[in-house]
């Protein structure tokens, strides 16, 4: 197989009824307009999430799987996922199939127009189909984020994003870093974009996250990007 120009990495833990439509979609979306691999990391799921991955790769051959053997959370997972690709570029979804595959030519497109300091392009649901609550959860924490870091970064929680693979590979990391890359990347010297994406009503198994938990780590997790952030230094280098 010829190495692709982009890795669509996809986390995924306990998602057996969303990972055939979500792997259909991405082909659909992509097969003859790049050369791509579809790498999906399973973060040691209870149900058949393995065993349906391992089945879909034998009419899919841009699919590769890796598994974890303890479950170790979203932001390893991706971790995990991009340190297996062999694209120079990386893109994101989550599993649950609200992110729409679609929207990754849109993401490249903004790529090909973009000045080459912007290694991440952000996806911004400009729609949410989420309950009132979780909608309500984000706007303000989003807010608070906003307030803290100065990421001008409107929804750093969507799932799907394009980024470079070595500048991802660059930040530090921590559990729950997904949800603040845009503002490490900055902190890194390079700039990011949010591109408008469409947004889907899960239709398949149930969210592993709930409110309370997530404002409660996010509390953490904010404290400590934003000490990141004052602890930064960045310089121009020559070789001589």
């Amino acid at each position: 197989m010829n190495q692709p120009s982009l890795s669509v990495v996809v986390p995924v833990f306990n998602e057996r009824d969303n990972v055939t439509p979500l792997v259909n979609e991405i082909t659909a979306a992509l097969r003859g307009q790049i050369d791509f691999e579809i790498v999906y990391v399973d973060d040691n799921s209870k149900d058949d999430s393995l065993q349906v991955l391992q089945a879909l790769k034998a009419t899919n051959p841009e699919l590769r799987v890796m598994h974890h053997v303890s479950q170790s959370g979203q932001s390893t997972a991706v971790r995990t996922g991009v340190k297996a690709a062999r694209a120079p570029w990386i893109a994101t979804l989550d599993g649950d199939g609200q992110n729409d595959p679609a929207d990754i030519p849109k993401l490249l497109a903004a790529r090909a127009k973009a000045e080459p300091q912007v290694r991440l392009f952000a996806g911004w649901r400009v729609n949410r189909q989420d309950s009132g609550s979780k909608r309500w959860a984000s706007k303000w924490a989003n807010a608070i984020r906003a307030r803290m870091l100065r990421d001008d970064t409107p929804d750093t929680g969507c799932g799907i994003k394009l980024f470079e693979r070595a500048a991802f590979l660059d930040l530090p990391y921590f559990d729950h870093m997904h949800r603040y890359l845009p503002a490490l990347m900055q902190r890194a010297g390079w700039k990011t974009v949010s591109v408008p994406v469409n947004h889907r009503h899960r239709t398949a198994g149930v969210s592993k996250y709930n409110n309370l938990g997530r404002a409660l780590v996010g509390i953490r997790d904010l404290r400590g990007v934003a000490w990141l952030i004052t602890r930064s230094k960045r310089t121009a280098v020559e070789e001589v």
